[in-house]
């Protein structure tokens, strides 16, 4: 299954309204692509949403604008005023210094030097082997997503998150270094940053994983996804509630 036919199957299955979006990191042993730059420095965050919206773009060490997204992609070091606590402190996302400075201990993060750039662009249409799928949507399309993981084998899904660098760290750094499905429900940085709206989330996918979950998906689609979307339980349990209430007006 091609990354066309699986992206298209992921929005007319889900209802997606945004793309999938595919990821490549880039090692620092491989050649860096013929892939253009942003026209401005920019998040990490900034280049998916530039890769939900068809363009294909790169980031590198030298124009990367965030540096949190900088560390946790392997592109160059923590800076002490982050690692420290102060920064995410003085925005107010943590009680103290020390809380703020515990959660950044915590935070995976690729290796530093081990790449030296990171591709996004529409998985449709992605000109590279990707290492992670993204996808932004609301809860009810990436709770498909997370069942269709484990539908095969079944078991329990563990989502590890700080509720900072969402997007960055949880649904790119923890499936690449994992090789794990790992959902957030954003962060500070990517809904202050980018066009995200208050109800959309954020899986992240392995790109091994997909095939798999895209054939499960397509199973979930004929009876569970078409059971849930019908309502009929819900249906049914408003319609005895209003016979119950005509019932009692009429007492």
């Amino acid at each position: 299954m091609d990354n066309n036919i699986m992206s298209q199957k992921l929005e007319e299955i889900l209802g997606l309204e945004t793309q999938p979006i595919a990821i490549k990191i880039v090692k620092t042993e491989d050649p860096l692509p013929n892939i253009k730059l942003p026209s401005q420095n920019s998040r990490y965050c900034q280049l998916l949403m530039l890769a939900k919206r068809g363009q294909t773009l790169m980031l590198t060490a030298e124009n990367i604008a965030c540096p949190a997204a900088k560390a946790a992609l392997g592109l160059g070091p923590l800076v002490e005023k982050i690692s420290s606590g102060e920064m995410l402190c003085t925005l107010g996302l943590f009680l103290s210094k020390d809380a703020a400075a515990k959660t950044m201990k915590a935070i995976p993060r690729i290796k530093l030097g081990s790449a030296k750039a990171v591709v996004a662009g529409p998985l449709k249409d992605f000109p590279m082997e990707p290492d992670v799928i993204v996808v932004e949507s609301v809860p009810e399309h990436i709770m498909w997503l997370g069942l269709a993981a484990n539908f095969k084998e079944g078991g329990r899904l563990d989502f590890n998150s700080s509720i900072f660098q969402a997007e960055c760290v949880d649904v790119t750094t923890v499936p690449y270094l994992t090789g794990k499905v790992n959902m957030t429900p954003g962060c500070y940085g990517c809904r202050q940053a980018t066009d995200t709206p208050p109800e959309h989330m954020f899986i992240g996918i392995p790109a091994k994983l997909l095939p798999g979950i895209v054939e499960s998906l397509e199973v979930l689609s004929g009876k569970a996804m078409k059971t849930v979307r019908e309502k009929g339980v819900y249906l049914l349990y408003t319609k005895g509630s209003a016979s119950n209430r005509e019932k009692n007006n009429h007492v």
